[in-house]
């Protein structure tokens, strides 16, 4: 293994540490200010550090340092307290794991050699993800269980129970995924979303199959344990659940793994329905011949972001008072952005102006296509968080329905319907 192989890996582990977890504070600061929106108040927005608050961000940090450092205590009555430790590590684990195949990027040619943009190199694909997305449940069903409490068991049984019946469903969307891509690699189902159907639809998975996408998006969901689905953690009925007896940091690794899964089905459903790392009508070989153009559309258009966004900080967090707070984190946010702005037009200029060699190209190419990957990733989150704030949890005998009745005889119609095409047709 080559020194440029082994630290395109340690790249691709810090993009994939990043998302699972180093996302959590700006999701939970996503989740109380987009509930905020929806509920017609503000949200978190006072807690600071001098005169820096980012919109409310920095209470979410206040609050995972208060878990780090508060007490962890166990109750007395737990007789299985090494389970009952192990069961949050085990939800993390799983769910970080399954970032491991996510490609970022095209695999990246460096001197003639061709690297793979994903933290694992390996050729298991979408396999190793659902293997590890169903393994997570394992830490809802010890934690419940070990936790001695009939609020922890009835937790641990209907996550069981909603597992088994949406884990089916998800699978045989994937089934047609892979009877429509051909692979299960995933960085073979994203690079031939880099085609078009038609000439001008990009032929992104939502195009090609949009009864699997919708049958995954809302299995996801029930995976992940998240509104409309979350009867694990029914408050108004069980109180948290599976997670009533945890406190402190054991308690923290709950809802960091709770957000985890959020993150790795937006990664999964990303990659699988809307194109991954594809930019639409630009592949990889279409943006290697068109860099100059590209690099000139970037000079453009990151200063007129930076213009429109300090315009929208000045007219909403600033106050008449140069001394204020607001007036002063406004202040410095604009000096920082308008940095940055600076230093990648100069960046990008100088690219233009001295030529990129092969090497430069395709690495600046991958860095666009992880930055286009955030972008969708990112995009895909809010919409779980929007869906959280937006709609009720379904009663135990409707999820039931739903998943037994409805999306697991869709799912198979579906890859009847897909099968009879290939064969039909022969492609």
């Amino acid at each position: 293994m080559t020194t440029v192989s082994i630290i395109a890996i340690i790249i691709n582990i810090i993009i994939s540490l990043t998302l699972a977890t180093g996302m959590t504070p700006v999701l939970v600061w996503w989740e109380r200010r987009v509930a905020g929106f929806i509920q017609d108040r503000a949200g978190p927005n006072r807690c600071s550090i001098g005169p820096i608050r980012l919109g409310g961000l920095v209470q979410s940090v206040a609050d995972m340092l208060k878990l780090v450092f508060k007490e962890d205590f166990t109750p007395s009555h737990i007789k299985y307290k090494f389970f009952f430790s192990l069961a949050p590590i085990i939800l993390f684990f799983c769910v970080f794991l399954t970032f491991g195949v996510i490609p970022f990027a095209d695999n990246l040619v460096y001197d003639g050699q061709s690297i793979m943009m994903q933290a694992l190199p390996i050729q298991l694909g979408v396999m190793w993800f659902l293997a590890y997305a169903g393994l997570s449940t394992y830490g809802i069903i010890l934690g419940g269980y070990s936790s001695g409490s009939k609020f922890g068991i009835l937790s641990s049984i209907r996550a069981t129970a909603q597992v088994i019946s949406y884990e089916a469903a998800m699978a045989l969307a994937v089934v047609s995924m892979l009877l429509t891509y051909g692979s299960i690699h995933l960085g073979d189902i994203v690079a031939a979303q880099g085609d078009t159907l038609l000439g001008f639809i990009p032929s992104w998975g939502v195009f090609m199959q949009p009864l699997a996408a919708l049958i995954f998006i809302v299995t996801a969901f029930a995976e992940t344990n998240r509104t409309p689905f979350d009867i694990a953690e029914g408050e108004s009925e069980i109180v948290a659940g599976y997670h009533t007896e945890y406190s402190a940091m054991k308690f923290g690794l709950f809802q960091v793994g709770e957000l985890a899964a959020m993150c790795a089905a937006s990664a999964i459903i990303v990659t699988l329905f809307f194109g991954g790392y594809q930019i639409p009508w630009l592949d990889t070989q279409t943006l290697k011949d068109n860099i100059d153009y590209v690099m000139v559309a970037i000079i453009v258009i990151v200063p007129l972001k930076i213009f429109f966004l300090t315009k929208w900080m000045k007219k909403n967090n600033n106050w008449e008072d140069s001394t204020n707070i607001r007036a002063k984190e406004t202040a410095i946010l604009t000096k920082v952005f308008w940095t940055i702005a600076i230093v990648v037009v100069a960046l990008f200029a100088w690219f233009l102006s001295t030529g990129l060699s092969a090497n430069g190209v395709a690495i600046t190419v991958a860095v666009l296509q992880v930055l286009t990957f955030i972008i969708k990733f990112l995009l895909v989150a809010l919409v779980f968080i929007w869906i959280r704030w937006t709609l009720l949890r379904f009663r135990y005998d409707q999820l039931q329905m739903l998943g037994w009745k409805v999306l697991l005889p869709l799912s198979l119609l579906n890859i009847v319907i897909t099968a009879t095409y290939i064969v039909v047709t022969g492609s």
